[in-house]
């Protein structure tokens, strides 16, 4: 079966905040108008994942919330601190967990852990910058061997300002 991961970095965060914490800082305005057009090209492209799983941290929660509406349907949002600046093997984690049955899962996240995770899946060292979407896909059995492999293809690589 063809299995599709989407790696979202969140969106641009705002720095210039009384946030007391990096895991507490929030969107910036032009964080909170990428993450919807994302997400609009995302379906447009028939992308809509079923689940999401997400870094706990205000930027991604904000992002998924700023997203939802344009992926349309029910997307299933599990929002984890394991994905808080994490890599391949958080992922892999989570991804063991996920019913075989589900086709399309979104992570969102953060660098380097995005970019890091992207060259170790389909061998292409690019940059990951606020609110971009990578689309890779794969034929394999099932979400637990998903990222053991590394012949993931990535189908496409969206960044909102080449929307």
């Amino acid at each position: 079966m063809e299995r599709r991961l989407i790696i979202m970095r969140h969106a641009k965060s705002a720095w210039d905040t009384d946030a007391a914490t990096d895991h507490a800082r929030p969107l910036s305005g032009r964080g909170r108008r990428d993450a919807p057009r994302v997400a609009a090209a995302i379906a447009a492209l028939g992308w809509c994942p079923t689940l999401a799983l997400s870094s706990d941290s205000l930027r991604t929660r904000q992002t998924f919330e700023h997203m939802r509406q344009a992926l349309g349907g029910e997307v299933r949002v599990h929002f984890t601190r394991r994905l808080y600046h994490a890599g391949l093997d958080a992922v892999q984690e989570e991804l063991e967990n996920v019913d075989d049955a589900v086709r399309t899962v979104m992570v969102v996240g953060h660098n380097p852990g995005w970019e890091e995770l992207l060259q170790q899946l389909c061998r292409r060292d690019l940059r990951m910058t606020t609110a971009n979407a990578a689309l890779l896909t794969v034929e394999t059995d099932s979400w637990a061997q998903s990222l053991s492999r590394d012949t993931w293809t990535l189908e496409r690589l969206l960044r909102p300002k080449e929307l």
